[in-house]
């Protein structure tokens, strides 16, 4: 047997949600500078709600800027339109939205998972495939546990499950905290598009704060 330390985590890296999309063209415009600034995985498309085609028309426009810069589009519900507009993967609201739209998108494309609520839900969402996992959004009325309840979550994930943990950051401190606490992903959506400064100096700073927060995870642990 090897007595060997286990391999350093990797720098956990930027998810980020876009504003809800009714006309995509103001995001278009700005997305290829944004994604070559910092090191963004994945980006979340937040679709207005409207008929079929229409949505997936915008996601054909926005697939493959997103692609292009190495990222994966991932669409925020709604996994029946992401074969038919190029995207990724599908985010699901929950275990039972997770359960529905796995047979359609496996095994070619991401199912994330977030909405769970319990530390059950999020170890079924993990047996039965979930690509990821995010702790930390609001729910429908906008509440969402402390930061320490969803850095806790994020810690006991990491520590004993596979599937990567992504932790949900309304603020640069929460972006810090969370990478320190083990997430392999970050997301963020309003602290960047609401910054007085630009979502490109938000986006940096987040990417930042991630860094940081990964640097005092390791001296925790040498």
């Amino acid at each position: 047997m090897s007595n060997k330390p286990p391999p350093p985590r990797p720098v956990p890296r930027l998810y980020l949600a876009t504003p809800v999309v009714d006309d995509p063209a103001s995001l278009l415009a700005e997305l290829p500078a944004l994604l070559a600034s910092a090191d963004v995985a994945a980006v979340l498309l937040r679709l207005k709600e409207t008929d079929q085609r229409t949505m997936i028309s915008r996601i054909k426009a926005l697939a493959p800027v997103v692609q292009s810069a190495g990222a994966a589009l991932l669409v925020e519900g709604h996994p029946e339109l992401v074969a038919r507009g190029g995207a990724d993967g599908a985010h699901l609201p929950g275990i039972a939205a997770l359960k529905e739209a796995l047979p359609s998108l496996k095994p070619d494309r991401i199912a994330g998972v977030g909405g769970l609520t319990t530390r059950h839900h999020s170890m079924d969402a993990g047996e039965i495939g979930a690509d990821y996992l995010l702790f930390g959004e609001p729910d429908a009325n906008g509440q969402r546990p402390s930061s320490q309840a969803i850095a806790e979550r994020l810690d006991w994930w990491a520590e004993l499950f596979e599937p990567p943990c992504v932790g949900f950051a309304m603020s640069f401190e929460e972006a810090h905290e969370f990478a320190a606490s083990g997430a392999d992903f970050v997301l963020v959506g309003d602290l960047v598009w609401a910054d007085p400064r630009g979502p490109k100096a938000a986006l940096n700073e987040a990417d930042a704060a991630i860094k940081k927060g990964y640097a005092a995870l390791a001296v925790s642990q040498s």
